[in-house]
């Protein structure tokens, strides 16, 4: 029988980014005794890639911006399917959490008299990102992790959790194993926030780093909570395509927003070609206004580069279709053309840019001051989650919450840039406030010690798997992440989708027949074998909602319903694992908006 070590707390946070470190804070805060479980080691999260800045109507830069403004961007953004409590609650509170930050030392930014610097960001009315440079979630984690340090935290880094376990209806646990040694390890808990990040890796060509495997989505899945809203995968329209060694790493938003122009082959900005009607009046329909608003004209409209990503990335690829793309497959992008207004251009772009600098004079040998870079979209981002409570972030499974990317609601159909790192401070905040008041007003569980056995044995069935029939993890996940990326993603249609619904369905069963060699420590064959389960689980439900949204919106293009249809835009989609153990989709009217609320959208169209 396997040994395992066990530990007990009264919040278990899955995943230490910013959600997952601000959920840990609040919860100590609580007075809840709080272990924090993260894959890789602590200061690594994913969120640390987060360049852009922080979106919260601070009113800095531009004193017409507030919370409604923000609000009414976030919805429209959304496509009108997003939480309204949710975002209500984002627009209201990001402020504050953007000021306890600097108030914990985080070192913003500054505009010349001192106060927190804004930039603009595509999809947002007014200058609103808070920002150090381009490096923002890196300072973000660093802040965090300084004023977390001193509580008391249990940080168990490099350790991956496996199943969770629940008492009844109620969650009591987790298991895992601590990936260096491969020793299982048991979380006994009164409440456990989900704070894993992305789906990423289920796609071929992504941003997102390794640990993105779905592990929140499909740990909620299998424990019975509903997925909400998966079909919204968000593909950010500039990420490198050359060297193929750096292929997918993210270029921020924060280009564009400091004056960055796409171009095709033929040195045409192809943007203004293709307006939305809904952004018609707030887009600029000439370069000179364009670069006007980016260097801060109030008067000014902004460029089509700063439409949201959902479009720009569709654009992109009609241009790559047409055969205007770069040589490697992709579109330029320009910031040097800025000496043509700057005199001193190319200090400008190395201090506001400091990281896309280096990241492409080291990875591409590519002087961004000097030459254009080449783009092309990449997943980015997942829109769709974990259903919860806007309020207290709980899912359907009572003391299982969720905070941050894992979770659904906030940005509905698309998200805009910049929310995500709100998104966590918000809601990671609330997210470990509830779980706290949760696990006091609540009893210790029970564990069934069969249960936790037989995760065990599961999870150490890839080692007993030997000869004919039994193949590598690596392939597999290959297999997936191809026909994810080719057949459900910026572009889709059900002939495609339902191939893939067929491949995961045949990948799934190749995936209980792997078999690694080794032992437990040191394994990475091991480790991807396991994550095959979620990478398929969030595959299927991705694919299963996007063929039952037949029409076109934010992120989810279907060419064969390529229109908006009113009745679907009223429901989201849900997903659910059934008592036959099948997933089940559903859809679901939305919940009737406040009247003030409605208001509000209305005055700001």
């Amino acid at each position: 029988m396997p040994e395992y070590q066990t530990f007990e707390h009264d919040v278990l946070v899955i995943g230490a980014g910013g959600a997952g470190l601000r959920a840990a804070i609040e919860a100590s805060a609580g007075g809840a005794s709080v272990g924090i479980v993260c894959k890789s080691l602590l200061g690594k999260a994913h969120t640390v890639m987060a360049e852009g800045g922080i979106a919260a109507a601070l009113a800095n830069v531009d004193e017409r911006d507030n919370w409604k403004v923000h609000f009414a961007d976030t919805m429209r953004g959304g496509q009108y399917l997003n939480n309204w409590r949710m975002a209500e609650l984002h627009a209201r509170e990001a402020p504050d959490r953007v000021r306890e930050l600097e108030a914990w030392g985080a070192l913003f930014d500054r505009t010349k008299d001192g106060r927190i610097l804004q930039r603009n960001f595509g999809g947002h009315k007014y200058p609103r990102l808070a920002h150090v440079g381009d490096r923002t979630g890196l300072e973000m984690i660093r802040t965090l992790q300084d004023h977390g340090v001193h509580r008391g935290i249990d940080v168990h880094m490099e350790c991956t959790v496996l199943p969770l376990l629940k008492d009844g209806d109620r969650v009591a646990g987790a298991f895992g194993y601590e990936r260096e040694r491969g020793r299982f390890h048991l979380f006994k808990s009164k409440a456990i926030v989900l704070a894993t990040g992305g789906i990423g890796r289920a796609y071929k060509i992504t941003s997102n780093s390794w640990e993105y495997t779905g592990d929140g989505q499909a740990l909620a899945y299998h424990c019975g909570a509903e997925l909400m809203d998966m079909e919204f995968v968000q593909f950010h329209p500039t990420g490198m395509v050359w060297p193929p060694s750096v292929q997918g790493i993210l270029v921020t938003e924060g280009v564009r927003g400091e004056g960055g122009v796409l171009q095709n082959r033929e040195g045409k900005r192809f943007m203004f070609e293709d307006i939305p009607e809904l952004y018609k009046s707030q887009t600029a329909d000439n370069p000179e206004e364009g670069w006007r608003y980016c260097q801060g004209d109030r008067n000014a409209r902004r460029p089509p580069e700063l439409l949201t990503r959902d479009h720009v990335a569709r654009c992109i690829v009609r241009e790559i279709k047409a055969g205007r793309g770069s040589p490697h497959g992709g579109v330029f992008l320009d910031i040097s053309w800025i000496k043509q207004k700057l005199p001193n251009a190319a200090e400008h772009i190395r201090k506001k840019l400091p990281s896309m600098y280096h990241q492409f004079k080291q990875l591409a040998d590519i002087d961004i001051t000097k030459e254009p870079m080449e783009v092309g979209p990449t997943t980015h981002y997942m829109m769709g989650g974990v259903r919860v409570d806007g309020d207290t972030q709980m899912s359907t499974v009572p003391g299982l919450f969720a905070a941050g990317e894992v979770a659904a609601g906030l940005h509905g159909a698309n998200r805009l840039g910049g929310n995500s790192l709100s998104d966590l401070l918000v809601f990671g905040q609330r997210a470990g406030k509830f779980a706290a008041q949760f696990a006091r007003e609540h009893t210790g569980s029970r564990i069934d010690a069969a249960e936790v056995d037989q995760a065990a044995r599961r999870a150490l069935e890839p080692f007993e798997r030997k000869g004919a029939g039994t193949e590598g993890p690596y392939q597999i996940q290959h297999e997936l992440q191809e026909m994810m990326q080719n057949l459900v993603g910026i572009v889709r249609n059900e002939t495609e989708m339902l191939r893939a619904l067929e491949g995961v369905h045949k990948l799934r069963g190749r995936a209980r027949r792997v078999g690694v060699h080794g032992n437990r420590e040191y394994n990475p064959g091991w480790h991807t074998a396991l994550d095959l389960d979620n990478l398929l689980t969030v595959s299927e439900a991705i694919t299963l909602s996007a063929l039952e949204r037949k029409e076109s919106r934010g992120a989810h293009f279907r060419e064969d319903c390529p229109n908006q249809e009113s009745a679907l835009g009223k429901v989201n989609t849900f997903v659910r694992k059934g008592p036959d153990g099948l997933m089940q989709v559903r859809r679901e009217p939305l919940a009737e908006m406040r009247g003030e609320l409605k208001q509000i959208i209305e005055e700001m169209k």
